[in-house]
């Protein structure tokens, strides 16, 4: 088994002790990511914007794992709120509409307040 970790720079991944991604025998799993910005740690109370940058973040650790968005095949949307779910489909769809992963959302608080959604892939390296 070969295992690669993979780091965004967010101070949450020393504080709490994880990875942004696992790199695994052919598969990439990204942790949950939410919508910082990570040089900044600022994060914008727009949740179709958090949903953006989530994407950003993911795609970043996708992509130094050898992956492209086009690669996940599973995703998981994780929102406190499931009004703020509807707002975030053109995003979702600009990101992962060629792709199609198998996806769940669910209704669960978050770390922090200010996190409206938490987003979580697998891909397979090509």
């Amino acid at each position: 088994m070969t295992r690669r970790l993979i780091s965004s720079g967010s101070e949450f991944e020393a504080q709490i002790g994880y990875a942004r991604a696992v790199v695994c025998d052919g598969w990439v799993f990204v942790a949950g990511t939410t919508g910082f910005e990570y040089a900044s740690m600022e994060i914008s109370a727009d949740v179709a914007v958090q949903a953006e940058q989530a994407f950003r973040n993911i795609d970043a650790a996708l992509t130094e794992a050898g992956a492209s968005m086009g690669d996940v095949v599973r995703v998981r949307y994780i929102l406190p709120d499931g009004a703020d779910w509807e707002p975030c489909w053109p995003v979702t769809r600009a990101w992962l509409g060629t792709a199609r992963p198998a996806a769940t959302m669910i209704i669960a608080a978050l770390q922090d307040p200010r996190m409206k959604i938490e987003i979580e892939v697998t891909a397979h390296l090509p």
